[in-house]
Formats: structure tokens, sequence, C-alpha cells
């Protein structure tokens, strides 16, 4: 009986919150249409979510490609199919590995951050003062962070795919003598838009649920100072095992489109 209760109490609290992020999502929708637009606003939290990213982005793609290929590459010469290492990481990289990846590396600091920074300003009461000097925090705050983490992922993931096929391609400079030239004459010949459309389209959504959970998780911190880093730290779980299920309805959707 007491494990039929905490079993039913979290099937209660996991669709309550279900049914909050909805809603909080539903707000967005509407808001993110209505006047005035905080352009200012959208494009310094693209510049803190995009540029101040790049490096980071950057770095994991380079490492991402190196480990790819040096792991893949014994695998193929073993069976006499080194030629097809182009191809073969191309397609992964771009179609699953870089996006997941990147995205779940985003999610990291940029659902963190925007987490703890909501949620800081919510128990310092900073949301509140906004709410009786008649500005409306949910656009100003929420809606431009989450148009913000939608438009640059993409960016961040196709900048993150380009710099892990150059990894990639330095490996096979070193180890294959394989020019740059020839590696990537073979990368864009195995890439069709099969693999790339869908590939991008999903990143917004991933951008979209990074923005939205962070956002919730801080707009609604409670317990002092302590909710700031559960906000923080939940933006993280949350938006990781989301990202996992917006990648599996992507992949299923595209496999039955292209069929």
């Amino acid at each position: 009986m007491l494990k039929s209760s905490r079993f039913t109490k979290g099937m209660i609290s996991f669709f309550t919150e279900v049914g909050e992020v909805t809603k909080f999502a539903g707000r967005f929708f509407r808001e993110v249409f209505s006047l005035p637009f905080e352009f200012k606003e959208l494009l310094r939290q693209c510049y803190n979510m995009g540029n101040r990213s790049l490096l980071l982005v950057g770095v994991t793609g380079f490492i991402l490609g190196l480990v790819f290929t040096l792991q893949s590459r014994p695998t193929l010469l073993e069976f006499g199919a080194a030629a097809w290492m182009p191809s073969m990481v191309s397609i992964s990289i771009v179609r699953e590995i870089g996006p997941v990846i990147i995205a779940l590396i985003c999610a990291g600091r940029i659902g963190s951050g925007i987490g703890a920074e909501l949620g800081s300003m919510r128990v310092t009461e900073q949301i509140d003062a906004m709410e009786v000097s008649g500005t409306n925090p949910f656009k100003f705050l929420v809606v431009t962070r989450i148009l913000a983490t939608t438009l640059m992922l993409p960016i961040l993931v196709i900048f993150g795919d380009f710099i892990a096929l150059l990894g990639s391609a330095l490996v096979e400079y070193i180890k294959g003598s394989v020019s740059f030239q020839l590696y990537f004459n073979q990368v864009f010949d195995s890439l069709n838009f099969s693999d790339i459309v869908p590939a991008t389209i999903k990143t917004f959504f991933f951008g979209f649920a990074i923005g939205l959970i962070g956002c919730y998780k801080g707009y609604n911190s409670k317990k002092g100072t302590a909710g700031v880093g559960q906000a923080s730290n939940a933006a993280v779980v949350y938006t990781s095992m989301l990202l996992f299920v917006i990648d599996f309805i992507a992949v299923f959707i595209s496999d039955i489109f292209y069929e």
C-alpha cells in the first residue's frame, strides 16, 4: 500500500508538472505576438547565449570529431572500408551526434544560467517589483530568453558540426594522408537534404525546450536562496530528459517521412 501510495503521488506530481509547463508555454505563445516587442533585450540575450557559447561549442565539437574518428578508424581499417570514413562521420555527426551533444552542452550552460538568473530575481522580489511598476516581467524576461535560445541553438549546432568535421578531417590528414579538400568533397557528396533538413529543424525544438524549462524553473522558483540552486539543477535535468524525448520523436517522424 505504501509503495502504491508513493507511486500515485509521483504520477500526480508528474502530470501536474506537465500541466504547469504546458500552461507556461501557452502563455509564452500568447505573449510573443503581443506588443510591445522587446527587440533590444532579445538581441542582448542572443549575444549572451550565442556569442559567449561559441568557444565551449567549438572545443566540444572539435574533440567530438577527433574522438569519434579515432575510435571508428581501426574498425573500418579492419574491414578495408577506411575510404568510407568521411561519409560515415559526416552523416553520424550531422544527423544525430552533433545536435544532441551540443544541445546537452547548451542545456548545461544556458539552461542552468537562465534558471539561476530568474530564480535569484524571483527570491529577491525583483520580478514582483517589475509587476508592481507596471512592467510585464514575463515578456521582458521569459519571452526574450525562449526566443533567443530557439534562434541561437541551430546556429551553434551548425558551427559545432563544422568544427567536428574539421577535427575529423585533421585525424584523416594525419593518419591516412587524406587532404582536407578530398575529405570535404566526400563529405558533401554523402550528405543530402534528408540528412540536413530534419537535423536542423529539430534543433529549433531543442532550443525552445532549453529556454522553456530554464525559464519555467527560474520564474517559479521558491524556498528562498536554496530554491535558486534547485531551479538551476532542475532546469538541466529536466531539459536533458526532454531533449532525448524530442530527439526520439524527430527521428521517428523523419524516418516515416523519408521512407
